[in-house]
């Protein structure tokens, strides 16, 4: 059976957005970006400390995100320590932000007026009558993470990565995992990359709703980052 034109433009617009919307979404895809003047070195200079801004100092949120990336730098051969034995540093950067997508759905009326008149949507049992159409509102969360790593000795910069995903998950914290593995997929990238990264979704929850336990910072690490 054929369907009508307006029947499948609908059906093409649901579809899109249960892709684009569904809780049951298999992947999480990040877009990543690099600069990088990486010299390379041998696996024993890839010694390294967080630095903080004022507002990261002290905040649990931040001291959890750190454990996110140390993992993922430990699978690079980096070594974390204390910042006068470091010889690079690494500062992070993330936040979140809300957008409005508007997509174009299908509403059906019944033609007879008075009390009879009744509104279906999306779907109608008249097929002769075409449809209007309204501006469906659905809110879009953009994840970002920076991670910028210096020469401490000089300041200069070596590496300096941003991964950005979109989706219908409001919360920061669930996407992190997902951004830092994405961000270091493939450390080091050259100079001016840009690459979508695309990784299966935790299947025993989505993105992952528990994190691992924020380890205690090396004493000498902690007061001298406190210090800067």
């Amino acid at each position: 059976m054929k369907h009508h034109r307006w029947t499948r433009r609908a059906l093409m617009l649901l579809a899109a957005l249960a892709v684009t919307l569904s809780g049951c979404t298999t992947y999480v895809t990040s877009q990543v970006t690099a600069l990088s003047a990486w010299d390379g070195g041998t696996d024993a200079t890839r010694t390294y400390a967080f630095t903080r801004t004022a507002s990261q100092k002290q905040t649990i949120e931040q001291a959890t995100y750190e454990v996110f990336v140390a993992d993922a730098l430990a699978s690079h051969a980096f070594q974390q320590v204390a910042v006068p034995q470091a010889r690079y540093l690494v500062a992070l950067a993330y936040g979140s932000h809300m957008d409005q997508m508007i997509v174009e759905q299908p509403m059906f009326f019944q033609p007879w007026p008075g009390p009879y008149r009744r509104r279906f949507g999306p779907w109608s049992p008249w097929g002769m009558f075409p449809p209007a159409y309204v501006d469906q509102m659905y809110p879009v969360y953009s994840h970002m993470l920076g991670i910028r790593i210096t020469d401490r000795a000089t300041g200069a910069e070596r590496y300096n990565v941003t991964a950005r995903t979109e989706g219908d998950e409001p919360s920061l914290m669930r996407a992190m995992p997902y951004l830092v593995r994405s961000a270091l997929a493939d450390f080091p990238m050259a100079n001016g990359s840009v690459r979508d990264v695309r990784l299966p979704v935790d299947k025993r929850a989505g993105m992952p709703n528990e994190v691992s336990p924020v380890r205690a910072p090396d004493p000498a690490s902690a007061a001298a980052a406190t210090a800067k």
